[in-house]
């Protein structure tokens, strides 16, 4: 059997079992464990069952992972969100579309201290949606904004999706924090764009609302101030170099549990929620991980990446061409699989062709989480969507994709942009070096 045919069998097997309701991670397990042994026997199989979590689990970046996660759970338990679109609205609110504009760097700056960006959505519908339909914004644009900005998050560093990227691919998380910062202030002008397009379009969308005085702009924004403390502290500590990504991410945690206590928001209820919480999601973002590791056994003892790589050189095609082929692709597997697990399943195929061509790794890092962002609010599996349509049922879910419809239109502008022009996400790193 060829190796592009055994490939395509794991493959099959390993979409049927995720269709039967079995998890992800143990379906890949299921699949790289008996696609293993059958090329190499049962013994080989089993002790990469054995050894390869523990190899893993051992890796000292993993511990940025639960980390950033706490961090943002006590973020979220200060009420920095409430704070930073406060002080955002009262600066912008009073211009077409600003509170629009104030949700986008909301969710932006809110992203930033916190690990996950359903969560700077979910916060943000709380925070954001019943002010902009207080003050007469169409619910389509409202929640199209919200949803939009969520998604910036994976791009924000730091990300949880750039450091699982960073293990299975085997690069430096800092060198992918440090790529990510031009690709995101575009993300963010960009969507800033859609605002403006959208409500010059269709002046209804987004009245005008009265200006807050300068007294209460200075009362927003000191209020705010601590979420601005704690981000200057972990981005100055870590773009300085005085903090590694692990110590930044330790600094983050510890002072989240501190404003978050000062503020009188930490009860005994809310640390442990938050705990329990942050101990579920790394367990399963763990357990997602070591199957994408014992799944990637299975294929580069296969020599999939090998055959794929001669079979794409065969064609004779422009590398610009196969990297827009594999870019519809994941948009349509974003379509059927949550985002995260499509990248971790795909990477071993992936990666192996896109480096043969002469790509950077770190830029395709940097497309891989504008892809997933646009998966997030792509229908017909949006999982942000869900998570607004969720909080607020009254608004159909039709109305929602209709509002993150100009978002999209932007984000797949920059993914365009950033694919012809490498160059964009890798200056900075380079300059830095």
């Amino acid at each position: 059997m060829t190796p592009l045919a055994i490939g395509a069998l794991g493959l099959a097997a390993l979409c049927a079992l995720i269709f039967l309701q079995v998890p992800i991670a143990f379906a890949m397990i299921v699949v790289g464990v008996v696609g293993f042994a059958l090329q190499t026997g049962w013994t080989p199989a089993l002790t990469i069952l054995a050894s390869d979590p523990t190899t893993l689990l051992s890796n000292v970046d993993l511990a940025t992972v639960p980390l950033f996660l706490v961090m943002g759970t006590f973020a979220s338990a200060a009420g920095f969100s409430a704070d930073i679109y406060n002080a955002a609205a009262a600066f912008l609110g009073h211009r077409r579309g600003g509170l629009g504009y104030a949700t986008i760097g909301g969710c932006a700056v809110f992203g930033a201290v916190c690990g996950s960006s359903t969560a700077t959505a979910a916060t943000f519908t709380k925070a954001a949606l019943p002010e902009m339909l207080k003050r007469g914004y169409a619910p389509s644009f409202a929640t199209g904004t919200i949803a939009a900005g969520g998604t910036l998050k994976s791009l924000i560093p730091p990300s949880i999706v750039m450091i699982l990227y960073c293990i299975v691919a085997q690069t430096f998380i800092f060198d992918l924090f440090v790529a990510a910062l031009v690709p995101a202030l575009l993300a963010i002008a960009f969507n800033m764009l859609a605002v403006a397009v959208a409500v010059h379009l269709n002046p209804a969308l987004a009245p005008v609302g009265a200006a807050v005085t300068w007294p209460e702009r200075m009362l927003a924004l000191k209020r705010a101030a601590p979420v601005v403390v704690l981000m200057a502290t972990v981005f100055i500590g870590l773009y300085s170099g005085v903090f590694t990504v692990n110590e930044a991410a330790s600094v983050a945690a510890v002072l989240s549990l501190i404003f978050a206590f000062a503020r009188g928001r930490l009860n005994r209820a809310v640390l442990w929620s938050g705990l329990k919480d942050t101990a579920s999601s790394t367990a399963m973002i763990y357990m997602i991980l070591i199957g994408a590791s014992v799944f990637t056994y299975f294929i580069t003892a296969a020599r999939v990446p090998d055959a794929l790589i001669k079979l794409i050189g065969s064609m004779q095609v422009p590398p610009l061409a196969v990297i827009f082929t594999m870019l519809v692709a994941y948009l349509l597997l974003g379509a059927i699989f949550d985002e995260i697990a499509a990248m971790l399943i795909t990477l071993p195929f992936a990666l192996p062709v896109v480096t043969n061509l002469g790509y950077d790794p770190i830029w395709w890092g940097i497309i891989n989480v504008i892809v997933i962002e646009l998966g997030m609010i792509i229908p017909p599996v949006g999982i942000i969507v869900f998570i607004l349509h969720g909080l607020a049922p009254d608004i159909p879910m039709r109305t929602i994709y209709r509002g993150v419809t100009p978002f999209i239109i932007a984000d797949l502008l920059l993914l365009a942009l950033l694919a012809v022009f490498p160059v964009i996400v890798l200056w900075l790193p380079a300059a830095l070096k």
